[in-house]
C-alpha cells in the first residue's frame, strides 16, 4: 500500500466534501434571493410535489425525490401550508399517510418566481461553465449521489406543471437566458 497516496486521497476527499457543503450552503442562500417569496428549498419542494403522481405525494416520497429527511420535508410542508401554497389531505391509498397538493396560489407563486429561478439564477451561477463541463459535473454529482446504492430520482422528467407560456414568451425567456449567461446585460 502506498501510504502517501492514500493520505493524499483522504485529504482530497475531505476537501471535496467540505467544498460540497460550502457550495450547497452558498447556492441555497443565493437561490433564496432569486426565489422570493419562497425559499429555494420551498421552491424545490413544490417542484418535487409536481413531479410525483397525484396519489403518491406523501411526505416520504417528496423526501426521497429531494434526497432529504422526512423530518426536514415535514417542516417545509408545514411552512408551505401556513402560506396556503399547498394543501394536505389524507391519502386514499394509506390512511396513515397524507398527500400534499400544490394549491392555485402555490402554482401562481411558482410561475411568478420561475423565470427568476430558472432563467436568471441558472444563467448567473453557471455562466462560466461550458457545455462539456456541465455534463461532466452532472455525471460526477449523479455518481456521488449513488454512494449508498440509492438512485437519484431527479426532477428532470414527468412534471405536472401546466404550461401557461406562449411560444413567444418561451422564446423571450430563452433569449433572456442566453444574454444573461453570456454576460451581455
Amino acid at each position: 500500500m502506498d501510504y502517501d497516496k492514500e493520505l493524499y486521497l483522504l485529504h482530497l476527499m475531505k476537501q471535496v466534501y467540505s467544498s460540497l457543503i460550502s457550495v450547497s450552503n452558498k447556492l441555497q442562500a443565493t437561490g433564496d434571493k432569486y426565489s422570493a417569496p419562497l425559499t429555494s428549498r420551498q421552491y424545490m419542494t413544490l417542484l418535487a410535489i409536481l413531479h410525483l403522481p397525484e396519489d403518491e405525494t406523501t411526505i416520504i416520497n417528496i423526501a426521497n425525490k429531494l434526497g432529504a429527511t422526512k423530518q426536514n420535508i415535514a417542516q417545509l410542508i408545514n411552512s408551505l401550508e401556513k402560506k396556503n401554497f399547498i394543501s394536505v389531505v389524507s391519502s386514499k391509498k394509506d390512511k396513515r399517510a397524507v398527500n400534499v397538493h400544490v394549491t392555485t396560489l402555490g402554482l401562481e407563486t411558482l410561475e411568478s418566481c420561475g423565470i427568476s429561478v430558472t432563467i436568471d439564477f441558472m444563467a448567473d451561477i453557471f455562466k462560466d461553465f461550458k457545455l462539456e463541463e456541465l455534463e461532466t459535473l452532472s455525471k460526477f454529482l449523479l455518481k456521488l449521489y449513488q454512494f449508498d446504492g440509492s438512485k437519484m430520482d431527479g426532477l428532470e422528467v414527468d412534471v405536472q406543471v401546466p404550461n401557461t407560456f406562449s411560444e413567444e414568451e418561451i422564446r423571450t425567456a430563452i433569449e433572456r437566458f442566453s444574454i444573461r449567461r453570456n454576460g451581455k446585460l
